[in-house]
């Protein structure tokens, strides 16, 4: 009888596409370079959304952000929402979740609640009792924040209690918050054996171990924290690269002059963002003027993020070996969205849909199933990973799910599995509203009660520096693309229920 499959999900957080060793030669990530000489690398894969609750919500769900409910970060994703770890669940699965979940807002209220908030993070007493289920997940181990943020806690508090690490505490912000208190900057002085990046693979070889010893088939998410900002981590990662010799993203002077405004709002030092705000904050409304000397060491220690989760995952794999189920396991690794490193002239994200911000790195591994040592142009969505990782494991995919199956795709069997791909960002209730479409060739972006947007040709103008949005010698183009768009917008509805009667 054929060995059950597998499914291990490795994720990062904010994780630019070109930052893997085979693509780029500055970085150093020995674990993922192995990963793409042992499967398959897709250089077009992209997020749903470019902030992390929707993304997230879309891999487990198989949904967009405007069916699954979870429309950006600071919004609950709706418990009754059936997720990919609750069918693996029914067909005898064990599955886990180790690392950062994010499907919950920081603050709870009333027919929102969440265990994500800090003080429920800092309850140590709750987090030894509960292990799951969470959104599908019968066990989890999870906490929340990134670097020294107070959204600390959770298990891997516990996990550095019974490490020896009682003062814990000392090494991240206070909560609640003291007035003036900041960041730590670049070196962490958080030895890196009680790091969170060690605690993410650790943890995670323990729940496949256990897996094995259960002889039960697994679904896993090793949800790792890093590179997500702050820009902080541990000996020796935090001086692994020089800052001098990193080479800094361009920013080409005017290449805003045809953007939408808010895009030359952030070469200003001081901008007025307030025609947007219809809530408390808007992640990348603000100004993006970095000098250059903290760009420097800011990436350098970005890259030693990257070098240290790969460490974590290098470990990860070695464990598959160990315990002899390499051959059984599906790796999928990738990130939640991207992240801007000084392209443009902007950094971290926000509503700016350049391919740095939505697209994502994307490694795939099946050892006999996937092709080894493959670079595939096939554009993936992160809609996608739901369905296909059912597909692999033989089981039906519910018309719920509104991805499509790269099962062959991934297998080497056919080049393509879709067309286009859709992202949506409605970061604010109605004034920071946007969706993309991109094929093969173009990219068009629409703004929610707006005449502008934006039209890149990806083959022409890779850089995305020249907006055809209002170019009369690209009207024609205009009205095709925007036919394409709705047609998509049609193409994506699910069909939860078979028509099984004329009436």
């Amino acid at each position: 009888m054929a060995q059950p499959l597998n499914i291990l999900l490795i994720t990062s957080d904010q994780q630019h596409w070109d930052t893997l060793g085979v693509t780029n030669g500055h970085i150093r990530t020995p674990a993922l370079d192995r990963l793409a000489s042992e499967g398959v690398r897709f250089e077009r894969a992209y997020c749903s959304n470019p902030v992390c609750s929707p993304s997230r919500a879309s891999i487990i769900t198989g949904l967009y952000p405007a069916w699954h409910h979870c429309w950006t970060i600071g919004v609950k994703l709706p418990e009754d929402v059936p997720t990919v770890g609750d069918i693996f669940r029914e067909h005898g699965y064990f599955t886990a979740l180790v690392g950062k979940a994010h499907f919950q807002p920081t603050r709870s209220k009333l027919g929102s609640e969440s265990i994500e908030t800090p003080e429920k993070l800092r309850d140590l007493d709750f987090w030894r009792r509960f292990h799951g289920p969470f959104y599908g997940f019968e066990h989890l181990e999870m906490t929340r924040g990134h670097a020294d943020e107070c959204l600390v806690g959770g298990h891997y508090a516990l996990w550095m209690e019974e490490k020896g690490l009682a003062h814990w505490r000392d090494y991240f912000m206070h909560w609640p918050l003291r007035a003036g208190e900041e960041h730590r900057r670049h070196r962490w002085d958080l030895p890196r054996e009680f790091h969170y990046t060690t605690w993410t693979a650790e943890r995670t070889i323990a729940n496949v171990e256990r897996a094995v010893e259960g002889r039960k088939p697994f679904f896993i998410w090793s949800s790792f924290h890093d590179p997500h900002p702050p820009y902080l981590t541990s000996e020796p990662w935090d001086a692994m690269y020089d800052p001098g010799a990193v080479p800094l993203p361009a920013h080409t002077p005017g290449e805003f002059d045809r953007m939408p405004p808010h895009f030359p709002k952030t070469q200003e030092v001081d901008p007025d963002f307030s025609m947007y705000l219809e809530t408390e904050y808007i992640h990348g409304f603000h100004s993006h003027l970095v000098p250059e000397k903290l760009e420097r060491k800011d990436l350098a220690v970005y890259y030693g993020m990257i070098s240290f989760m790969d460490w974590g995952i290098g470990r990860i794999l070695d464990a598959l070996d160990r315990l002899g189920v390499a051959d059984s396991t599906l790796v999928l690794f990738t990130s939640d969205h991207g992240h801007f490193l000084g392209q443009h002239g902007l950094t971290a994200k926000g509503a700016f849909h350049y391919e740095d911000l939505i697209r994502i790195p994307m490694l795939v591994r099946h050892p006999h199933a996937v092709p080894p040592g493959v670079v595939s142009p096939a554009l993936q969505s992160q809609v996608d990973f739901a369905p296909t990782f059912l597909a692999a494991c033989g089981i039906e995919v519910p018309g719920l799910m509104q991805g499509v199956s790269q099962l062959d795709v991934w297998r080497g069997k056919s080049p393509s599995a879709r067309d286009h791909i859709l992202v949506e960002n409605r970061h604010e209730p109605t004034k920071v509203h946007l969706r993309t479409y991109v094929d093969a060739r173009y990219k068009i972006t629409v703004y929610r009660d707006h005449d502008y947007g934006e039209i890149f040709d990806l083959a022409e103008d890779p850089g995305e520096l020249h907006n055809l949005w209002d170019s009369p010698e690209h009207a024609s183009l205009k009205t095709e693309l925007l036919h394409r768009f709705l047609l998509a917008e049609l193409k994506r509805e699910p069909t939860r229920m078979k028509r099984i009667a004329p009436a």
